[in-house]
């Protein structure tokens, strides 16, 4: 009989490991403790659409990670979105360039969805790796969370939180095309046109919160709204009241530091291996979905190898 294996995650590192390990001939368990796969790449519907409330874009920098962009492209998951951003800062506003920003038009959640494996498990109450009964267990989380099932497995990260606001209006009536980003302001980070993003023209606003104002906010998310509402009348002269308005609690964000070179974590615990992967392991120190991807299909060819496979 092949190994069996638990990967505890459904985000796109979980997704990433349990297909590499799938390829390798293991028996491979998903669950997710929450009520839908994704993790940080959340794409819920509001107001009969899909906005992205977690991550903005992806980029590709790593040729080991093109080809799986690639195939989500051909599969029309995928699409170029911008290589170009506003930026504000007290010294004005400017363009910037850089990499392709990559966009979902279904929304990032569907590019995890789209890796998954059959048999997805959610809404799993785990208090113990003990639960589970597999030859390997693999936590894919952030570190605040795997820190509670498996305390002492490695020195873990700090994550801060954010507070995404999205709000929406009859029509746009902002001068950003695409996306910017806010340096050194008190209140938020980036703003995301959403319409933009996903193709469909929407007048639609994803605006990241810092994680100061997040932090005085976790316990009521909506008391970031007015801030961030006052934030883009002050950054970008929007005065018209949006419509409708949703915030959503991001407590576990992003990390504050990485795990220095180690693209992931394979430890023993007890008589079987543990792994570790997230965007946490992040070897070129800049955590993002292309990072997360390539965590969990490292860590899955390493521990397919420790099983013997």
């Amino acid at each position: 009989m092949s190994p069996r294996v638990a990967v505890v995650g459904a985000g796109l590192s979980g997704a990433s490991c349990a297909t590499t390990l799938l390829e390798r001939g293991i028996s491979v368990d998903v669950v997710e403790c929450g009520r839908a796969p994704g993790g940080r790449m959340a794409s819920p519907t509001l107001h009969d659409r899909r906005v992205d409330i977690g991550a903005a874009y992806f980029t590709v920098k790593e040729p080991e990670f093109e080809p799986i962009v690639e195939t989500w492209a051909s599969r029309g998951l995928a699409r170029d979105w911008t290589d170009t951003f506003d930026v504000f800062s007290a010294e004005g506003h400017r363009q910037t360039s850089g990499p392709m920003r990559y966009a979902a038009p279904d929304g990032l959640r569907s590019l995890v969805r789209a890796a998954l494996p059959d048999g997805l498990r959610t809404d799993v109450a785990l208090d113990a790796l003990d639960a589970l009964d597999h030859d390997a267990v693999v936590l894919a989380m952030p570190d605040p969370q795997a820190a509670r099932l498996a305390p002492d497995a490695v020195e873990w990260v700090d994550y801060e939180p954010v507070i995404t606001v999205v709000a929406g209006w009859a029509r746009r009536c902002w001068p950003v095309s695409d996306a910017a980003f806010v340096n050194d302001d008190a209140d938020v980070t980036t703003i995301a046109d959403d319409g933009s993003r996903r193709g469909d023209g929407a007048a639609v606003l994803v605006v990241h919160t810092t994680a100061q104002l997040a932090g005085a906010h976790l316990e009521t998310p909506d008391g970031a709204v007015a801030p961030v509402l006052a934030a883009l009348q002050r950054i970008l002269n929007v005065t018209a009241e949006p419509e409708w308005t949703h915030a959503h609690r991001w407590t576990y964000a992003k990390p504050v530091a990485t795990h220095g070179e180690d693209p992931f974590g394979l430890v023993t615990r007890g008589e079987r291996p543990l792994g570790l992967c997230g965007d946490s392991w992040c070897p070129s120190g800049a955590p993002r979905i292309e990072s997360a991807w390539l965590s969990g299909r490292r860590l899955g060819t390493a521990l397919a190898s420790r099983l013997g496979c």
